[in-house]
């Protein structure tokens, strides 16, 4: 089954309004909004700069990042008394709605990935520390190879 095309602004507008449901009540602390909102300025650059790669790679990676801070935030911070107020269980509710909202979105922002030319896994540019320099070819030197053994010499046979 195909997913219909759904535009990372639609996908924004979403998380931002539910973040912004969310931080309504002071149950959760100011990094669940710091956090969120970041996360949804990485994706209106995402959303400027439409062939950049890194944008797009760096608002998925902030979402994934995001899905387990707010699960932290939501159950450290979740009220333990019975009698919570409208404004607390609309506020922590919508919270957990964006919640269960995010990886629908993770998945929808690595088709929009993977359609800007990303890869099927990423490179943060950490290599091993021995490179491999083999096959390098220093392309400013205009003079031939030196030849082994020298021309003027007869090869000596091996042990």
């Amino acid at each position: 089954m195909e997913l219909p095309a759904v535009s990372l602004k639609a996908i924004i507008l979403v998380h931002w309004l539910l973040t912004v449901w969310g931080c309504m009540n002071h149950i959760l602390p100011a990094s669940y909004a710091w956090g969120n909102f970041s996360v949804l300025a990485v994706g209106i650059w995402a959303i400027v700069q439409r062939d950049s790669l890194d944008a797009i790679a760096m608002f998925l990676t902030g979402l994934l990042l995001t899905v387990l801070t707010d699960i932290i935030h939501i159950s450290v911070f979740y009220p333990t008394h019975d009698h919570l107020g409208d404004t607390t269980r609309f506020s922590v509710g919508m919270a957990i709605f964006s919640l269960l909202l995010k990886p629908l979105a993770c998945y929808l922002v690595y088709r929009m990935y993977r359609e800007r030319g990303g890869e099927y896994t990423f490179n943060i540019g950490v290599t091993s520390a021995g490179q491999d320099r083999s096959t390098y070819e220093p392309i400013d030197q205009s003079e031939a190879p030196p030849q082994w053994p020298p021309p003027g010499k007869a090869a000596q046979p091996p042990y």
